[in-house]
C-alpha cells in the first residue's frame, strides 16, 4: 500500500507539476505587469483596513485565515528538508517561487472574490470550486476539486499537523522531565506514545471549541493568534542572528554561492537547489493550489481586487520573513545537515544524528539558548500547525457548502467536525507517514486541478486589476461592476447589496 502511494506521489508531485507552478507564477507577473511590485505599498495599506459584517469577515481577518493555512509545519520542517536535500541555495529559489507566487494568489484570491455566493445562513462562500463552475460552466470539474479539497484537508492533512505537534512536544520532553523519561513503559503502552496521544486529545479539545463557534470565531482567533506567532518566531529568528552576528555574512554568501553553483562543494547541487527551492517554496506558501481563495472569498470588500493585493501580501510574508526566519535559526547556528547529492557521506554535518525536519530548527536554537531553545521552537511549531488545522476545516466547510448546494444540512457538517478531531487524535500518535503520503496526492490534485483552472480563466483577474488601478487614479475608493467589464455570473456584484 505505501509503496503505492509513493509511487502516485511520484507522478502528481513530478517536475511537470513544479514546472507549472513556476511557468504559472512567470506568467501572472507579465500579465498584472508585476503588480507585486507597484502594488506593494497598496498591500500593505489594504492589509491594515476593511470592515466585516454580519456576511463576511474584515480583509485582514481573511489575510489571518489565509496566513494559519500557510504557515504550518512546512515552514518549519519543509525549509529543513530542502537546505538537507537542496543545500542553503535553496534558500534562494525559495525566494524566487514566493515573489512569482504573489501574482497567482493574486490571481486565485481575485477570482474567488468575483465569484463568491452567500449562503443559506447568508456567509459568503468561494474558492476554486466556485470560480470553476461558474466561469467554466463545468459542475464535473468543481465537484472534483471539492470532494478532492474535503478528503485532504478534512481527513488527510489534519493528523500530520497533529502528529508534528506531538513529536515535537515529545523532543523536549524525551530526556527526563516533570514526567520522567519517554523511554520508559506506562500501563503497557510506550511512554513516547502515550505523551503523544494526550497531546493529540488537548489539541483536539481546543480545535473543537474553534470551530463548533463556526467561521466568525476561526476568524477572531486567527486575527490574534496568527500575527503573535509569526512575529515571535521571526523574532526569535533575528535575536539568534545577532547572537551569531560574525557568522551572518557567511550565511548569506553560501547561500548565493550554492543557489548558483558557484561553491565548490555545492557546484553539482545546482539542480537539487532549485529543485528542492522551489518545491518546497510551492509547498509552504501554497500559491497556485487552491487553498488561499477559500479564506479570500470570506471577506467584505467594494472591489475583489482588494482581496487579491491583500492574498498577494500573504505569499511575501510567508516565504520571504516566515520560511527565511527558520532558515536563519538553521544556517546563521552552522547546525544544518546537507546529504551528498550522490547519495555518499554529508558534505556538511553540523548536526550529527538528528533528522531533517523540526530537530533542525530545534537543535539550532537550542544550541544556542540551551535549555529552552527547543521548547521555544516546540510552542511555534505548535501555532503553526494548529492554526493550519483550524485553516483545513474551513477549507473542508467550505467545499462541504458547495457540494450541498450552500444549503444548510447541519448533520453533514457534524460529520465533518467530528471526523477532523477524530483524525487530530489518530494523528497525534500514529505513524504519520502514509497520512503524509495520501495528503500529498489530495494537494497535488488540487495544485492540477486549480492552477489549469486559472491559466484559462484568469481574463476576470486581469480586468479586476485594470478596473482598481483606473478608480484609484481617479481617486475613487473602487467598487465592482462586473456587467460593465463583461464579466458574467458573477451574481453576487450583480445584485444591490444590503
Amino acid at each position: 500500500m505505501e509503496s503505492i502511494i509513493i509511487a502516485i506521489n511520484g507522478v502528481i508531485w513530478s517536475k511537470a507539476l513544479i514546472f507549472m507552478c513556476l511557468a504559472a507564477g512567470l506568467f501572472f507577473t507579465v500579465r498584472t505587469r508585476f503588480m507585486q511590485v507597484r502594488g506593494f505599498v497598496e498591500m500593505i495599506r489594504l492589509t491594515v483596513g476593511g470592515q466585516k459584517s454580519d456576511a463576511g469577515v474584515s480583509s485582514f481577518q481573511a489575510l489571518a485565515m489565509s496566513m494559519a493555512g500557510r504557515i504550518g509545519i512546512g515552514n518549519i520542517a519543509g525549509v529543513a528538508t530542502a537546505i538537507a536535500f537542496g543545500g542553503p541555495g535553496a534558500i534562494f529559489w525559495m525566494w524566487v517561487m514566493g515573489f512569482l507566487g504573489a501574482s497567482t494568489s493574486y490571481v486565485e484570491s481575485t477570482l474567488a472574490q468575483i465569484y463568491k455566493v452567500k449562503d443559506e445562513e447568508g456567509r459568503y462562500r468561494g474558492g476554486p470550486a466556485y470560480y470553476i463552475e461558474k466561469a467554466m460552466g463545468l459542475k464535473w470539474y468543481a465537484l472534483a476539486f471539492a470532494i478532492v479539497t474535503i478528503a485532504a484537508a478534512g481527513f488527510l492533512m489534519p493528523g500530520v499537523q497533529a502528529n508534528a505537534i506531538a513529536d515535537s512536544a515529545a523532543n523536549v520532553f524525551h530526556n527526563g522531565s516533570l514526567f520522567g523519561s519517554l523511554d520508559a513503559t506506562w500501563w503497557g503502552m510506550p511512554a513516547r506514545d502515550l505523551f503523544k496521544l494526550g497531546v493529540g486529545v488537548a489539541v483536539a479539545l481546543l480545535l473543537a471549541v474553534i470551530i463548533f463557534g463556526g467561521v466568525k470565531r476561526i476568524a477572531n482567533f486567527a486575527e490574534v493568534v496568527v500575527p503573535f506567532m509569526a512575529l515571535g518566531y521571526i523574532g526569535m529568528a533575528v535575536f539568534v542572528m545577532l547572537l551569531n552576528a560574525e557568522r551572518v555574512p557567511d550565511m548569506f554568501r553560501i547561500i548565493f554561492d550554492s543557489a548558483f553553483g558557484t561553491h565548490a562543494a555545492f557546484g553539482a547541487m545546482l539542480g537539487l537547489a532549485v529543485e528542492w527551492g522551489v518545491k518546497r517554496g510551492i509547498y509552504a506558501n501554497e500559491a497556485g493550489q487552491g487553498t488561499g481563495p477559500h479564506a479570500a472569498a470570506a471577506a467584505e470588500v467594494s472591489h475583489p481586487a482588494k482581496q487579491g493585493y491583500v492574498q498577494a501580501f500573504a505569499i511575501y510574508f510567508d516565504t520571504m520573513m516566515v520560511c527565511t526566519a527558520t532558515a536563519f535559526l538553521i544556517l546563521a547556528t552552522g547546525k544544518y545537515n546537507v546529504y551528498s547529492p550522490d547519495g555518499g557521506p554529508h558534505l556538511f554535518s553540523g548536526l550529527a544524528g538528528v533528522a531533517e525536519g523540526p530537530g533542525f530548527a530545534q537543535a539550532s536554537v537550542e544550541s544556542v539558548l540551551p535549555g529552552w531553545g527547543a521548547g521555544f521552537v516546540a510552542v511555534a511549531l505548535f501555532f503553526f500547525a494548529f492554526t493550519t488545522i483550524m485553516a483545513y476545516y474551513y477549507m473542508a466547510e467550505t467545499n462541504l457548502s458547495y457540494v450541498n448546494g450552500n444549503r444548510r444540512r447541519p448533520l453533514t457538517v457534524l460529520l465533518l467536525r467530528l471526523g477532523i478531531i477524530s483524525m487530530v487524535i489518530f494523528g497525534a500518535f500514529h505513524n504519520a507517514g502514509v497520512a503524509w503520503g495520501l495528503g500529498d496526492i489530495g494537494v497535488g490534485l488540487m495544485a492540477w486541478l486549480n492552477i489549469i483552472a486559472i491559466l484559462i480563466l484568469h481574463k476576470p483577474a486581469m480586468l479586476a486589476l485594470r478596473d482598481y488601478e483606473r478608480q484609484k487614479k481617479q481617486g475613487l475608493d473602487p467598487t465592482f461592476d462586473p456587467q460593465a467589464l463583461g464579466i458574467r455570473n458573477a451574481d453576487f456584484w450583480n445584485k444591490p447589496q444590503a
